[in-house]
């Protein structure tokens, strides 16, 4: 199996979870090439830097072929499937792991989900994977449990997919055990914070205090916090498809 890793937290140690997933690929027969950020990119969502130029460069790691990108975690991958290679040549693409959960309504801005979509876009097998920034689970064991994982789904699935991995804080057992869910509801408390510096520069931070609306039974949210790994299909497409019957009654009123 090939697999593109990429993630939003950039090439370096930031990135640790993604050099993890690279040497969990190797141990089971696998090939990782990476293309990951220089920077970091969190909340970058699936934004695309047109208009501008993207550095890119060979990473020097003995471990695998690495590239790094002056750029958003799609432009890595974009770039990398379509200006560099080829998404024929590759089985799936894997975005994380990233450092902090990525649960709910915060899929909409994540770079690491953002990084996936473009993999699935591309029609490969695609995961966005994430980690609860306090978890107890070592990189290794999360990063393991991803490769087997996508083996496992890879051999009952043969079309693409886009799927939100979560890591709790730590296991219900001893053991990764995945459930399916879906998105829960988040929001944030105080979320802007208005700041001015020494000079007098005015500005905003954001931040927040996690405020969740909906984390009931089901929801990737509940998941985690009572120690399951969630798993969460995505889709692409964002059509509301229960309201194209209302606007057609409207359109011919």
């Amino acid at each position: 199996m090939k697999v593109l890793l990429t993630n939003d937290d950039g090439i370096n140690f930031a990135g640790a979870g993604m050099w993890e997933l690279a040497n969990a690929l190797k141990i089971r027969g696998h090939k990782a090439i990476i293309a990951a950020p220089t920077n970091q990119q969190s909340g970058m969502a699936h934004a695309l830097g047109l208009m501008r130029e993207i550095e890119y460069k060979r990473f020097d790691n003995p471990t695998c072929e690495a590239w790094t990108f002056d750029g958003t975690p799609t432009d890595c991958v974009k770039i990398y499937l379509e200006g560099m290679n080829n998404a024929k040549n590759f089985d799936a693409v894997i975005s994380g792991i990233n450092d902090g959960e990525n649960l709910a309504t915060d899929v909409l801005y994540s770079g690491t989900v953002g990084a996936a979509l473009e993999g699935f876009l591309h029609a490969l097998p695609s995961l966005a994977v994430s980690i609860n920034k306090n978890s107890t689970i070592p990189l290794n064991v999360a990063a393991m449990a991803t490769v087997n994982y996508l083996e496992k789904i890879l051999s009952v699935k043969h079309e693409p997919f886009l799927h939100n991995i979560n890591f709790p804080k730590k296991f219900r057992a001893d053991t990764a055990e995945f459930v399916s869910t879906h998105l829960g509801k988040r929001d944030y408390i105080n979320a802007f914070t208005s700041h001015t510096d020494d000079t007098g520069r005015a500005y905003f931070k954001i931040g927040g205090t996690i405020c969740d609306l909906d984390a009931g039974d089901g929801t990737d949210i509940y998941a985690v916090n009572c120690g399951f790994v969630s798993v969460t299909p995505l889709s692409a497409d964002a059509t509301n498809y229960n309201s194209i019957a209302e606007l057609q009654k409207i359109f011919r009123g």
